[in-house]
């Protein structure tokens, strides 16, 4: 953390140095594109990034674009990527896509065109009768663009509306999930005072010892994203694999109000027991992922739980907090009063309804107040607190503690964590693979939302070298 005390910095020179957050870099935090200004301290530029100058002229260098919003951007390549494991459809995105933008690009637009497209597929196609196979995914399609219309929806003009907008999108995965065969093994596991639901899925309902993926979201993914980034990849190659909420995530946060927790082992742990007790799990080729910001989630759980086999950081990330620009890291001091007041007196009135916006989505997993204000349309008033819980997932004297093999991947462009998948993998003292993806391969930028298919490729190959 850079310290900045607020005799240094006040009134119109706090502004100044604000002036990347104020100035429009509030969509870039919520996309995580770092504007060159927020670059994380001390982190190296990676291997065949483009400039700064060039990253600011092209916020998504190499990709296509279909919002010149670079957050809008980012979350439309992650609907259109997931394409090729159902859970999208490129005439459909690319049909909303032309819509928003003829609209007029904002939160409001996105929100609307996207939730009714998944009000759409969980009603019959005109002119037909559909089979359980074409409801299924219709069902998987409409819970991608319910949760593509809940990341804006604190920024639109009914943010009340984010429990329920959450709930459809929940309600369309059970669906999908109900209608798969076999049907995935629905459970809660027991965890502190609030159970985490879970979704096992099987390639068939025989009780055959198989190896087995726990699969660990982000900080702002969907159950979705889970099947787009691994669940068909883990049936086609004869593995199990777990879905799951934690805290932070899906139920625990929309509707539980559970937030994130740094002790990802005390997650990661029940449901290894509760897996360890069933019979067509080889408890011996447990493996366990971790998608965007679960690239430090998951490592931290692998660095206390040794039945974990074989682990895998999508990307590799040491410190959460550096994913926010300098700018916003500079609120934070090591006085709670003296933080808020800056955020509340000198922050707060400067920024705009983008970066409001942007403010709470990225707030919002950690601080169940900052939650519930958002709803009301209001900015939360704690910064001091969230700030310090993101703070305390820092997991850079745990990666030496890691025992068992790990890949460690990367992205070209990587917007949120450039340069910390390196820092991991050096760190680590067990087995090791670094694997980074590119610009050349369609799948450059943070977890290659252009190319989920290679990315599981990557993946799995490796899962199945490691543990067979």
């Amino acid at each position: 953390m850079t310290y900045v005390s607020a005799d240094r910095v006040s009134g119109p020179s706090r502004r100044a140095a604000l002036a990347g957050l104020v100035g429009g870099a509030g969509a870039a935090v919520l996309a995580g594109c770092t504007s060159p200004g927020a670059k994380p301290a001390n982190a190296p530029t990676p291997s065949g990034a483009r400039s700064p100058q060039a990253q600011a002229d092209d916020p998504t260098p190499g990709a296509m674009t279909l919002f010149k919003d670079p957050a809008f951007n980012f979350n439309g390549l992650l609907a259109l990527g997931g394409s090729g494991a159902g859970s999208a459809e490129v005439g459909e995105v690319l049909t909303a896509v032309n819509a928003v933008n003829k609209a007029g690009l904002s939160s409001q637009t996105y929100v609307e065109t996207f939730r009714k497209l998944g009000d759409q597929l969980m009603e019959p196609p005109e002119g037909s009768k559909p089979d359980d196979q074409t409801t299924r995914f219709r069902a998987l399609r409409a819970a991608q663009y319910y949760g593509q219309a809940l990341f804006f929806v604190l920024g639109s003009d009914d943010p009340g509306s984010e429990e329920d907008l959450y709930k459809a999108g929940r309600g369309a995965w059970d669906r999908f999930c109900d209608l798969c065969d076999p049907a995935p093994v629905k459970a809660n596991v027991p965890y502190g005072k609030t159970p985490l639901p879970v979704w096992f899925f099987r390639p068939d309902p025989s009780n055959t010892r198989r190896p087995t993926v726990i699969l660990t979201n982000g900080s702002d993914g969907q159950n979705v994203d889970m099947w787009t980034y691994g669940v068909p990849a883990a049936l086609e190659r004869g593995w199990n694999a777990l879905v799951y909420d934690g805290p932070g995530q899906g139920q625990l946060l929309f509707v539980d109000r559970v937030v994130f927790t740094p002790t990802w082992e005390k997650v990661v742990g029940p449901l290894v027991d509760w897996l360890s007790k069933r019979s067509d799990v080889d408890t011996s080729k447990i493996g366990l992922t971790g998608l965007s910001m679960a690239g430090d989630l998951a490592p931290r759980a692998a660095a206390f739980d040794d039945r974990i086999a074989a682990l895998v950081a999508m990307p590799g990330c040491v410190d959460p907090w550096l994913g926010f620009p300098a700018e916003i890291r500079q609120i934070l001091t090591p006085s709670k009063e003296e933080t808020n007041q800056i955020w509340n007196k000198e922050v707060v009135p400067q920024l705009p309804p983008d970066a409001a916006a942007t403010m709470k989505k990225r707030f919002e997993p950690f601080s169940i107040p900052a939650m519930l204000a958002a709803r009301e349309g209001k900015l939360f008033t704690d910064f001091y607190t969230p700030a310090q819980r993101i703070q305390s997932l820092k997991i850079t004297d745990v990666v030496p503690r890691i025992k068992m093999p790990t890949l460690v991947l990367d992205y070209e462009d990587e917007q949120f964590y450039p340069g910390q998948p390196q820092q991991m993998f050096d760190a680590l003292t067990a087995p090791k693979d670094y694997v980074k993806l590119t610009a050349a391969q369609g799948a450059q930028l943070h977890c290659s939302p252009m190319a989920p298919q290679l990315h599981c490729e990557v993946v799995f190959d490796w899962l199945q070298g490691t543990l067979g």
